[in-house]
């Protein structure tokens, strides 16, 4: 979720040809990520020169805030009111109906534009989550626990009633404290799955849980702020990002194949999930 953040932060660009005398504010939300304001504001500097070229804007036409807090994000949501922003699929189904928020691109990841989350436990230790009663868990993402109970789990489990939970701002950090028993149970992303095989590990780990696919998030817009042609244009542009020669090295380094514009109903069965959980 880092990387996907960071690309798509930096992608940014405003809907008008030449710089805006006020920069439209580009609200960026990360819940539960250790990067800080710094080294994003950088990574969507650099990208954003791209875009602009690509999308043909005036350089230096926008601007953003980077947000690691879900309360924080809300209150800048509310008092920004932002044309266009990018939040976890969580606050995305929180904040859809205040907002007016509709999907607007996905980024597609080694073939995919959707995920599945894993909770992970030492080898032979627990046969299945049912056995995590009471235990702690782990891991980056439970900075959301709604969105974890009723998407993740699919409303069967209240992490914050079943679990002891142990929120961390780094994967790893919670991976190594599962490998020193000093946690029962870890719940990672894709990517922090994928990333398991380069770490050292002193006892084998496997998944006492796997969710359902669940799509990525991207880019949303306000739809009562902007037009259906205002939302085709950007999601083009973010289209043509990783075909731009330049454009093409920065995807490659954060992993991103392309993004693609998104279908509204790939995100229903979530929508129906999160209303199901109220």
């Amino acid at each position: 979720m880092r990387k996907i953040c960071l690309i798509i932060a930096s992608l940014l660009a405003p809907i008008a040809v030449g710089a805006a005398p006020n920069p439209e504010m580009i609200v960026v939300c990360y819940p539960g990520g250790a990067v800080n304001a710094k080294d994003a504001n950088g990574a969507m500097n650099s990208m954003l020169r791209v875009v602009e070229r690509v999308g043909q804007w005036q350089a230096n036409s926008f601007n953003s805030i980077f947000i690691t807090k879900p309360d924080e994000c809300r209150k800048q949501m509310v008092e920004k009111n932002p044309k266009f922003a990018i939040t976890s699929l969580g606050l995305y189904l929180e904040l859809r109906s205040q907002h007016n928020l509709v999907p607007v691109v996905q980024p597609r990841i080694k073939g995919r534009t959707s995920e599945r989350y894993r909770v992970m436990v030492q080898k032979d230790k627990y046969k299945s989550l049912d056995e995590l009663k009471g235990k702690t868990l782990g891991g980056t993402v439970l900075e959301e626990p709604a969105f974890i109970g009723r998407i993740v789990f699919a409303g069967k489990y209240d992490p914050a009633s079943f679990f002891v939970l142990k929120p961390s701002n780094q994967a790893i950090r919670a991976l190594r404290a599962l490998d020193k028993g000093e946690l029962d149970a870890v719940i990672l992303n894709e990517q922090q799955f994928g990333a398991l095989g380069s770490l050292h590990r002193e006892k084998p780990l496997e998944a006492v849980f796997e969710s359902a696919e669940i799509p990525l998030m991207g880019v949303v817009a306000n739809s009562a702020a902007t037009t259906a042609e205002e939302r085709a244009r950007f999601g083009k542009a973010l289209e043509g990002m990783c075909t731009d020669a330049e454009g093409k090295k920065l995807c490659e380094l954060f992993g991103v194949e392309s993004f693609v514009n998104v279908d509204a109903a790939v995100f229903e069965p979530m929508v129906k999930l999160w209303t199901e959980g109220k």
